[in-house]
């Protein structure tokens, strides 16, 4: 089956991206919110077989130097096949005049320590929720 990316929000089935973060262990959160944080994104990508949405991620930046990556994600079913690769490398590829950050669902760490990623020391988070973020292992 053919592999399409698409880098633009047009025709997007939000209830689909919110869904696919819940099954993977991601935060996620009404499907108009995340239309409206991919849309608000400077780059978004976007990848399917057929017409299924199979993967998706954004990056948001000040398209000087800085970047950081959310939200990317690949239906548990077809992880392993390099989706979640080629959706950070087009990622990456958009914006290469910057440093990235980003932060990991737990136990993906490996995902992306393979792309050249490597833990900071300096990292700090204030998430709205800090009680949940300490539960799910992302604060100390």
């Amino acid at each position: 089956m053919q592999t399409v990316i698409k880098s633009d929000c047009s025709g997007v089935d939000w209830n689909l991206v919110s869904e696919t973060l819940k099954r993977v262990g991601m935060a996620y959160h009404d499907p108009d919110i995340h239309r409206i944080a991919f849309e608000d994104s400077q780059v978004t990508v976007f990848v399917y077989r057929g017409d299924q949405l199979v993967g998706f991620g954004r990056a948001i930046s000040d398209l000087a130097y800085q970047a950081a990556v959310y939200d990317v994600a690949v239906v548990p079913e077809l992880q392993g096949q390099g989706i979640g690769t080629t959706i950070m490398e087009n990622i990456l590829s958009r914006l290469p005049q910057c440093n990235f950050i980003l932060y990991a669902a737990p136990g993906k760490e490996d995902f992306y320590r393979k792309l050249g990623w490597r833990k900071m020391k300096t990292g700090m988070a204030l998430f709205k929720k800090q009680e949940e973020a300490q539960k799910k292992g992302l604060t100390e």
